[in-house]
């Protein structure tokens, strides 16, 4: 509760590149808008894709400023869009020295959980986080509710997710025992490859109760959507990502998506048995 209104925080993370992690924040925010939902976008990647996918360049001195001047009102730094009940928090290059700016701060990983107290406006908060553990991901992790994991349908995406929820368990021991896992997004999947079915059989063997229904297929109009500036949903509403963002969202959206019980573990410890039995 924020404010004294219920608002759903996920932070979207996954420390590799090329994940969907950014792709899978920009189109679930507007398929959650699309619903009617009011959605506030967090862009806490220095690289600002999400931003640019929006139109917003070079805007992130408002978010850099919350993190390094006290006192500095997070709500200072909201911005719309021209999508109807999504907002969106910009980032920029200058976001990536507040890891150096911070280095001495004391529990300076608490900086946006106080900060985000002022954002009870908003049904979902959604974060798209940096490609890295440091600062900027553990202040996302220590404020969240849940963690949305994007995965690439590929070997080497699963060689770093054990890693992650690892992550995730240490944060919610020592720092936000309210964490937990909503998903693991199966992303970029092409059904029409071996490959791409092996490692959604490996996901949901290892990890029954978090791999969503909604699989995110491969699909080149999500390629191009922010070349054009736009979320899919907009840009090719008739898509099959499109399609799977809006499904994606209504799964997210629903009660029973609840995640299992804070102590979960996943069966393997070791990420060399995550993969070991597909065949690459």
């Amino acid at each position: 509760m924020l404010g004294g209104t219920a608002v759903r925080t996920i932070a979207i993370l996954n420390q590799k590149g090329g994940s969907g992690k950014t792709t899978t924040a920009v189109n679930l925010a507007a398929a959650l808008a699309e619903l009617g939902k009011k959605v506030l976008l967090i862009d806490l990647d220095p690289q600002g894709s999400a931003s640019l996918w929006l139109g917003l360049k070079d805007k992130g001195q408002p978010l850099y400023n919350v993190f390094v001047e006290e006192g500095q009102p997070i709500l200072t730094a909201v911005q719309k869009t021209k999508w109807t009940h999504l907002d969106i928090i910009p980032s920029s290059p200058i976001l990536g020295h507040v890891e150096k700016v911070l280095a001495s701060e004391m529990a300076a990983e608490m900086i946006l959980k106080t900060k985000f107290e002022e954002l009870f406006s908003w049904d979902y908060v959604l974060i798209d986080c940096p490609p890295t553990l440091g600062l900027l991901s553990l202040n996302a992790l220590t404020f969240v509710q849940h963690v949305l994991i994007p995965v690439e349908a590929h070997v080497m995406a699963l060689h770093g997710l054990v890693q992650l929820m690892k992550t995730v368990q240490t944060v919610r021991q020592r720092l936000n025992p309210a964490l937990d896992i909503l998903a693991i997004v199966p992303c970029r999947v092409d059904f029409r490859t071996k490959h791409a079915q092996e490692i959604l059989s490996q996901l949901h063997q290892r990890f029954p109760s978090l791999v969503s229904k909604t699989v995110i297929r491969e699909n080149v109009r999500l390629a191009e959507a922010p070349l054009h500036i736009s979320p899919i949903t907009h840009y090719a509403p008739q898509s099959k990502g499109a399609e799977d963002y809006r499904s994606l969202s209504l799964e997210i959206d629903q009660p029973s998506t609840s995640t299992p019980p804070q102590g979960y573990t996943p069966k393997c410890s070791d990420p060399i048995d995550l993969v070991g039995k597909v065949d690459t």
